[in-house]
């Protein structure tokens, strides 16, 4: 019965919208949001932007969404561009495209296939990333990683005008987790049990318990075992 009392935001064209509690929130065209707002639903085509927070259930972008504070949400995917000035919170996070974040990333599941950038802490149960453009986080900790890089990508002729400049790697200080397999990535230190260091890696430190697999053209620094 308290869903049902929960008003709907449908936005058509252009046209803007103040903040709140809704049921299902659908934006067509160039919406902006003026406040906070959450809902069950989030479903976003064209130009959006949030002048406060979202705290969505579930989130289906296509196109350009900008949040200028922090997203919460449950299920989310995104075709596009995102932008996050705030934090970053979810249960299941996917993006096709281009993701920037300003704050800490919260995230269970995470699939990445394009360019991203997340000025704090990635922190993920797992994470699938598949990289068409320039990965860059400060840290990550995770309990499993892939990296690899994406050949071809539907958003592969956008994000070459986008980001001509930048070639398909990680950039990361610290990446920490229990497995790890990494290509083309660049790490001060990488961490964990069972680590695979494939081509295109560049790491000054690797510490591992268990196992440690590295590609013949892997440039490490120092490898370290810390398990009995």
């Amino acid at each position: 019965m308290e869903n049902a009392m929960k008003p709907d935001l449908i936005i058509n064209g252009m046209s803007a919208a103040g903040g709140g509690t809704y049921g299902k929130v659908r934006i067509d065209g160039a919406g902006t949001v003026e406040g906070d707002i959450s809902s069950d639903t989030f479903d976003s085509n064209g130009m959006t932007k949030i002048r406060g927070s979202l705290l969505t259930d579930e989130l289906d972008g296509d196109g350009i969404l900008t949040v200028e504070g922090n997203l919460a949400a449950g299920n989310s995917l995104m075709d596009g561009n995102m932008k996050i000035r705030g934090s970053l919170k979810a249960d299941s996070f996917a993006v096709n495209g281009v993701l920037s974040v300003k704050g800490d990333c919260e995230i269970e599941s995470f699939r990445m296939e394009g360019a991203f950038d997340v000025k704090g802490l990635l922190n993920a149960g797992t994470a699938d990333i598949k990289l068409h453009g320039k990965g860059n986080v400060r840290e990550i900790g995770v309990e499993s990683i892939q990296v690899r890089r994406k050949s071809k990508s539907p958003w592969g002729k956008l994000l070459n005008w986008m980001l001509p400049r930048f070639s398909s790697e990680l950039h990361a200080k610290v990446i920490e987790g229990d497995d790890i397999d990494l290509e083309y990535t660049e790490a001060d230190v990488v961490r964990g049990n069972r680590i695979v260091i494939g081509r295109g890696c560049k790491i000054e430190l690797v510490e591992y318990r268990t196992e440690l697999k590295a590609h013949p053209s892997a440039i490490i620094g120092k490898e370290v075992r810390t398990g009995g």
